[in-house]
């Protein structure tokens, strides 16, 4: 899969993203990441992109020209149809659905924003859609081009070692992970679970199950409204709250 980055500082993007599993993936040639300095499409000798904003305001605006120039590039530079996405605080919120339809997309254009953004008017004209990681303002467009990438990424075929390392996670079936444990067995006063130790794969795997839909009743509502529960599943997060309360009080 290939991901065009257009940004100002391409070098915050690719140190970024040549370490572990994508370093690894971008080594084995499984993703393709172009990173597309939009000063070098700049119409004047000092590569400057950007000027003040009409209406007045503090700051400066990335300009249409330089933008659309670098985009145009990454469209020339392939044979297929790139989907392309300004990253934006205005944009809808990422989440795992949107990652796995990105996933299926064959090239990917990342328009990175930067000091008060890019001028509408080129953002109308090229992007596909707008994405936010959060409700939150950052510097820049590239930390969040990195995490799209991250995220999109890990779905694709030879990035991780098979499916199964992803499709139990947090989000992808709309609830998050049960606790995980490793040795030794009591730290802290604290022992793993029973349930971890006994070697029985179809009571651990309920388990993990049951345990991912209390963790999401516990910190995120807003995802578990979502969930259709059975019966079983409600008694179990009614009796497991009731486990935390009574250990609180104690």
């Amino acid at each position: 899969m290939i991901f065009s980055v257009l940004t100002l500082f391409p070098k915050q993007v690719s140190d970024f993203l040549s370490t572990s599993i994508i370093g690894r993936a971008i080594n084995n040639e499984f993703l393709d990441i172009r990173c597309i300095d939009i000063r070098d499409y700049a119409d004047n000798s000092h590569g400057k992109v950007d000027d003040t904003l009409y209406g007045g305001g503090k700051g400066m605006l990335i300009a249409c020209e330089p933008v659309y120039r670098a985009w145009k590039s990454a469209v020339d530079a392939t044979t297929d149809k790139p989907y392309t996405v300004h990253l934006s605080p205005k944009g809808t919120v990422l989440n795992q659905k949107k990652v796995i339809e990105f996933s299926n997309c064959e090239h990917l254009i990342l328009l990175c924003g930067h000091y008060e953004g890019v001028d509408q008017r080129v953002i109308d004209s090229i992007a596909d859609e707008e994405i936010s990681i959060g409700d939150y303002v950052l510097t820049g467009g590239e930390a969040p081009a990195c995490v799209l990438i991250d995220a999109v990424s890990r779905m694709l075929p030879g990035v991780l070692p098979d499916t199964s390392v992803y499709e139990d996670e947090s989000h992808m079936n709309g609830a998050l992970e049960a606790p995980h444990f490793t040795k030794p067995e009591e730290w802290g006063g604290m022992k793993v679970p029973e349930v971890l130790r006994n070697g029985h794969h179809a009571e651990i795997t309920k388990w993990r199950r049951m345990e991912g839909l209390f963790v999401t009743y516990q910190n995120r509502r807003d995802l578990f409204d979502g969930l259709d529960l059975t019966p079983e599943e409600w008694a179990y997060i009614i009796r497991r709250e009731s486990e935390i309360s009574a250990k609180s009080i104690n």
